[in-house]
């Protein structure tokens, strides 16, 4: 995709961004990777309450604050904007975000559905802005890790793929994320990351053969399991949970004709992870050390941005996610 960065249009200048929202995920997203990403710098927020917008500024030092989101996209001064608002919120102000010239990185994941995803990414193609989904976990160096293990033969011809990601937020009732109006439940906020997974690393796009839920409330699930298939016959699995027996789950499985690698916390490994890899040959185990996540995807933004470095979660990815 062609894009300019008209607002800066020093390159070596840090690349400013607003904040849509006063989230909880904003600091570990954005705000404290800044602070090692020297081409970044945090610069304004809004919110829909403004004692909570000014509140989170004074603790995070984030030196402007704007009356409403509309103000933000407004601010000439401002480059890229992050997007951390609930996720049926995401497509209507991304969209106004790219069409008030700015770039923007959108929290995963991406829309409320693919035909809004589509919506965005041609909105970014008409502007020529940049649109980034945040799957932080693709930037991390283990991602690239597992993919050369499979790459190399070590396992054989990759056959089967799992991924599982779950944890409890049962008791927080009154959660976003149990909102069907705002594009809730275990598919959507955790299921997203699995599906991820498994297209990343079987480079290819599943087919879905079945899909089982449990059910938080009609419209919106609180476990999902499904199974896929791919065209040349290769298989994978995902479950995702936000409240079921399956309290703590963060895996990732690659099954080939002579072996398999497991992977322990591929979503967070800048906390702690295991690569385990089993052939006839015997098992061993390693670490993958990096930067944390959030971090190396705000540099890849940023090189995005400024330079045209290709990335992993542009909208053609986020659709096919969605």
């Amino acid at each position: 995709m062609n894009h300019t960065t008209s607002q800066s249009p020093d390159s070596r200048a840090p690349l400013r961004f607003g904040i849509l929202g006063a989230a909880r995920i904003a600091p570990m997203a954005l705000i404290r990777p800044a602070r090692s990403v020297v081409q970044a710098q945090v610069m304004a927020v809004a919110a829909r309450d403004g004692a909570k917008a000014r509140a989170f500024a004074s603790k995070h030092g984030i030196p402007r604050v704007h009356a409403s989101y509309d103000a933000l996209l407004a601010d000439p001064e401002l480059d890229a904007i992050y997007n951390p608002l609930p996720n049926g919120l995401h497509c209507e102000w991304t969209i106004r975000a790219l069409r008030a010239g700015k770039h923007v990185l959108c929290e995963k994941p991406i829309a409320s559905n693919a035909e809004e995803a589509q919506q965005m990414a041609d909105a970014a193609r008409e502007t020529g802005r940049v649109l980034v989904e945040a799957f932080h976990w693709r930037y991390h160096p283990l991602a690239a890790h597992v993919k050369e293990i499979v790459a190399s033969g070590a396992i054989g011809a990759p056959r089967h793929y799992e991924a599982a990601l779950a944890f409890p937020i049962g008791l927080m009732r009154n959660d976003i994320r149990w909102r069907w109006d705002l594009a809730g439940g275990a598919m959507m906020d955790a299921g997203c990351y699995t599906v991820s997974m498994v297209r990343h690393m079987a480079e290819a796009e599943p087919e879905v053969i079945s899909a089982n839920a449990l059910s938080w409330s009609p419209q919106v699930d609180r476990r999902m399991e499904a199974r896929y298939r791919f065209a040349d016959g290769r298989s994978a699995a995902t479950l995702r949970s936000m409240w079921s027996r399956t309290l703590l789950a963060m895996s990732l499985r690659i099954e080939g004709e002579r072996g398999e690698v497991r992977v322990f916390n591929p979503i967070a490994p800048h906390f702690f992870n295991r690569v385990t890899v089993r052939t006839p040959a015997g098992t061993r185990s390693e670490r993958v050390a990096g930067e944390p996540t959030y971090t190396c995807q705000l540099r890849a933004f940023v090189e995005h941005v400024r330079n045209g470095t290709p990335v992993p979660t542009g909208p053609d990815d986020a659709i096919a996610n969605m």
